[in-house]
């Protein structure tokens, strides 16, 4: 299926992004030398023109010393300031016509200002991590910004050759000269720049469970001394990874990756084929095993199918939710109905103003978001029983693969699985704020 493009800016980041152009893949060549934190890079970015001649365009950057800028091998007219490369081609690109942009730059990356904090390329005391999500990837490589802007990915990263370098893809080549080791990956499905993930440390590589013939391999990359703890911690992902094809439909990717930093982080991190945790995620007692199958959920919810713009976050984080839900009901934990009441009565005490359509960019990352999707997507299984809910989902992500998503279109897929219109429910549910009772999961077919 072709990816969707939305119409204009995304409201709710209207400096990141450009809808007059779209990308189809980015070249990244870089060098990172983790002691003094340097970063120098470039890249080559294949694009296509949208309906109109472009006679300026702009890609997202965050503070770096540009070097050289090309478009179709000619020098334009550019100007950095505030996170955005602007670009007058030597000669407007025509309507629809593919040209190239060549991109050099270097300087010491560190996370771009958001209102959640510092986001994307983060120093660490024994490496790099990047975690990007929502406007992150513009602090360590110029790109178009926007979730509906997909494109494949090659990307060769230099570093001193004690570390490891980890992204989502598929491991190309790995060739050491001298001190130092050059690492290429593939990622030749449609990617969202925000879902391009990143970890340089010392890692060890370990393969989790026998993937077999047609199987997806799954790999974690862990500090050492983390091994025993992760072997537990991580032990039921291959059976998360089959309940989820069985539930979801095929895995969307090549293989699927997970790294574990020495640090702490928040909360783990999706990027495409690749998920990221910190050390305070693994404790040898699967304390954060919902989490393992949030993160890992997200590889059909959010990176295969993507969504448009972010007012519909909840299409990626209520879906994950819900995993982690079926996930628990499945392997022999609460049931379903079970975590959604708890859900219910903690939403129940909370205030309610927020509407999933359009949360608004402050209650994007709301731990509401996440329990009302949670349980929006419990009463759509609740109207419709569980033969049509599950085929709804496995449609959902076949129809929509590697392509964009809104609302309105999750809305008018499941009218066609449902003996009712469920014009009530989304309006009870997704467009209204005021939480509605209780769904319960009656006699299923």
């Amino acid at each position: 299926m072709a990816v969707q493009q939305s119409a204009g800016r995304d409201p709710y980041f209207p400096d990141n992004g450009d809808p007059r152009y779209r990308v189809h893949r980015y070249e990244l060549t870089l060098d990172y030398r983790p002691g003094p934190n340097r970063l120098s890079g470039t890249a080559r970015i294949y694009a296509i023109a949208g309906r109109a001649p472009l006679t300026e365009f702009q890609l997202n950057l965050a503070d770096f010393r540009i070097g050289r800028v090309r478009v179709d091998g000619r020098q334009p007219h550019f100007t950095h300031r505030g996170g955005r490369l602007r670009i007058r081609p030597a000669k407007p690109v025509r309507a629809g016509a593919a040209f190239t942009v060549e991109v050099q730059w270097s300087g010491n990356p560190r996370p771009v200002a958001s209102p959640w904090g510092g986001l994307g390329w983060e120093e660490l005391a024994d490496g790099a991590l990047v975690a990007s999500q929502p406007v992150g990837a513009p602090s360590w490589y110029p790109c178009n910004d926007r979730p509906a802007d997909k494109a494949s990915y090659l990307i060769s990263v230099t570093t001193p050759s004690a570390y490891a370098v980890v992204t989502g893809g598929r491991l190309l080549t790995r060739t050491t000269k001298a001190s130092t080791t050059t690492w290429v990956y593939e990622q030749s499905a449609p990617t969202s720049s925000y879902l391009v993930g990143l970890a340089i440390g010392r890692f060890q590589t370990v393969l989790l469970g026998d993937p077999g013939p047609g199987g997806v391999p799954q790999h974690g990359h862990i500090p050492a001394r983390l091994l025993p703890e992760f072997s537990r911690d991580f032990a039921r992902q291959p059976a998360m990874m089959e309940l989820f094809q069985e539930l979801f439909g095929p895995y969307p990717f090549e293989e699927y990756a997970v790294a574990v930093t020495e640090e702490e982080l928040d909360v783990p991190v999706e990027a495409q084929g690749l998920s990221l945790f910190g050390a305070n995620h693994v404790d040898g007692a699967r304390g954060s095993e919902r989490l393992v199958a949030h993160e890992l959920a997200h590889q059909w919810f959010g990176n295969c199918v993507t969504i448009a713009d972010w007012r519909h976050i909840w299409l990626n984080e209520g879906f994950a939710k819900y995993a982690e839900w079926l996930w628990s009901e499945r392997s022999g934990g609460r049931t379903a109905q079970q975590l959604a009441a708890a859900a219910h009565r903690l939403l129940a005490a909370l205030p309610q103003d927020l509407k999933l359509a359009d949360p608004g960019r402050k209650a994007m990352f709301d731990d509401r978001l996440y329990e009302r999707g949670g349980l929006t997507l419990h009463a759509v299984r609740c109207a419709l029983g569980d033969d049509a809910f599950f085929r709804m989902l496995r449609a959902w992500v076949w129809l929509h693969r590697n392509g964009t998503v809104t609302t309105a279109a999750f809305t008018e897929h499941v009218a066609r699985f449902a003996q009712e219109p469920p014009a009530v429910l989304f309006q009870e549910w997704v467009y209204g704020a005021r939480l509605p009772p209780l769904p319960v999961l009656g006699e299923v077919s």
